[in-house]
């Protein structure tokens, strides 16, 4: 397997070991773990023939070799968006003798060590991963809304992803923020009484306009400002903006993460005051009269306080979850699982852990942000400032007093965590959309043309940029995000 890894690496394909078990697998036709002259011999002629099938689909105009345009309106059809600037990179990696156009020596040499079915789809997913290897650095970063997926589509998706998930966890998050401004002993119990004494069953649910208001402005913001800094991230380097490197993107996402959430800040602030009031006669605050009094009282810089813990938290949360989810995914394969691939029950039980883990780690800053938005400046008791809350909390309350409400978040936390990791959903995905599609997917070895031709028909007449698994991704990724913000 090793072996196999290195020449991938080698040929500029992406050394995962996954996928190299992939190869190995399809290759290796006796199943003894080993594959033989002959063996990869039977497998280079069945995918030579494959390739040959697609590369005769593409070739519209039977010239032997497929034009730009072509190969555009094959990814159209399969409903991949695609722009000039990106078909002219697609076309430039496959075309080695840089004349404009793919052979099919080109388009076989390209493809031959891919180990799945050869469709448009496939292959162009291939291509994007191809483009991005990054030797060493092997941290799932998001690359941005997928490229086959309009922009509208995603934001009224995200939005409305968005809503549906914080409404649901509306009640943990209201209970996190009881439980993280009380300097007294805080427990579970005795704050839900109090909630349900002030407000019913509702007053679970008080702020959650807020929250659900700002996840359209926050994600576009956040979007938008990712889009943009890979661009400058990529021209300082000389590389393209889908070539920036992990380091890249994990710049260019904290910032990202940093600007929109100073853009919506004023709105979070809010948010905590209305879940941290008390109420009057049985009645809720209302946000107009609210708001009116912390600019009135306060003066607007106080609609930016607990800002900078709030940004501080950000990176650390990122890279503490996705460094402790990479750890155990392979110190399973290793003490485990001998060597094999992680399956989805291990792969959930890693993101749990280090999704748990992360939220853990930077929990106390959001103890010390939450209590700067909650307290009103003009009192004598009124923290001076981030420094201040920290030492009068461990003053005060000790260590545990800078988890409290850890239990409640944590509840958030896990299932978003577990459930986020793109192998996970990519699995479950390609296992079930056939299935939902009435059909039942065969190797491209082994089906023929006909078959082929029919699936090809039955796809164009469906909205295939736009699946089930994007649905699932945006949901959760709002879900997990709002777990820190």
């Amino acid at each position: 397997m090793d072996h196999i890894e290195a020449g991938l690496s080698a040929l500029q394909i992406p050394p995962e070991y996954k996928y190299a078990k992939d190869l190995l697998k399809v290759c290796d036709a006796n199943r003894d773990g080993r594959v033989d002259y002959l063996e990869f011999r039977r497998y280079m002629d069945d995918k030579e023939l494959e390739l040959y099938r697609i590369f005769q689909a593409i070739d519209v105009e039977h010239n032997g070799c497929i034009l730009p345009e072509e190969l555009w309106d094959a990814l159209v059809k399969a409903g991949i968006e695609m722009d000039d600037e990106e078909l002219a990179r697609f076309v430039e990696h496959v075309d080695k003798d840089n004349n404009g156009i793919i052979t099919f020596e080109e388009w076989r040499d390209f493809l031959l060590l891919y180990p799945h079915e050869a469709t448009i789809e496939n292959i162009y997913h291939h291509w994007e991963r191809v483009c991005l290897v990054d030797i060493g650095e092997q941290a799932v970063i998001p690359e941005g809304i997928s490229r086959h997926v309009h922009r509208s589509r995603y934001f009224i998706a995200g939005a409305i992803a968005g809503a549906a998930s914080r409404t649901a966890t509306a009640p943990l998050d209201r209970l996190k923020v009881v439980l993280q401004v009380q300097t007294a002993r805080a427990s579970v119990v005795p704050a839900i009484k109090k909630i349900l004494k002030e407000d019913g069953i509702l007053g679970f649910f008080r702020g959650n306009g807020i929250n659900v208001v700002k996840v359209a402005p926050e994600s576009a913001i956040k979007f938008y400002t990712y889009e943009m800094l890979k661009k400058v991230i990529g021209d300082s380097m000389g590389a393209d903006s889908g070539d920036i490197g992990t380091s890249g993107r994990l710049l260019a996402g904290g910032i990202a993460g940093a600007v929109a959430q100073t853009s919506i800040y004023p709105l979070d602030l809010v948010k905590t005051r209305l879940q941290t009031c008390t109420s009057e006669a049985g009645k809720s605050p209302q946000l107009r009269t609210l708001t009116k009094e912390i600019w009135i009282h306060e003066g607007p810089r106080a609609f930016y306080k607990g800002l900078f813990p709030s940004l501080l938290g950000i990176i650390p949360y990122a890279g503490i979850d996705l460094t402790a989810y990479e750890t155990l995914k392979d110190m399973s394969r290793t003490y485990i699982l001998q060597d094999s691939e992680p399956g989805p029950l291990i792969q959930l039980g890693c993101g749990t852990i280090s999704g748990a883990l992360g939220a853990t780690c930077v929990y106390p800053l959001q103890v010390i942000r939450t209590r700067l938005q909650a307290q009103r400046s003009n009192t004598a008791a009124a923290y001076k400032g981030m420094s201040d809350v920290f030492w009068r909390t461990l003053q005060n309350e000790g260590y545990t007093g800078f988890y409290k409400g850890l239990f409640p978040n944590l509840l958030k936390v896990v299932p978003a965590a577990s459930i986020t990791y793109m192998d996970l959903f990519a699995r479950f995905t390609a296992s079930c959309l056939p299935v939902l599609h009435g059909k039942f997917v065969m190797s491209g070895a082994k089906r023929n043309s006909e078959e082929q031709t029919k699936d090809k028909e039955e796809n164009n007449a469906k909205p295939t940029n736009w699946s089930l698994f994007n649905s699932f991704q945006i949901c959760f990724s709002e879900l997990r995000y709002s777990n820190w913000s």
